[in-house]
């Protein structure tokens, strides 16, 4: 069997498995990026998903 290459390998790993991580975490990543979640819209977000339900 001959050597493969990197991007090949990685090329076969990908089609079997799938991607398994994203290449950037989600904290590397432009926050504008993301619609409706930039400056204090995205710290309200997340202040209303830190609410217990019962607390609707």
């Amino acid at each position: 069997m001959s050597e493969e290459t990197d991007w090949e390998r990685r090329r076969r790993l990908a089609a079997v498995f799938g991607e398994v991580l994203p290449e950037t975490t989600g904290d590397e990543r432009d926050p504008e990026s993301r619609p409706g979640l930039t400056g204090e819209d995205a710290g309200e977000a997340w202040l209303k998903a830190q609410v217990p339900p019962h607390h609707g």
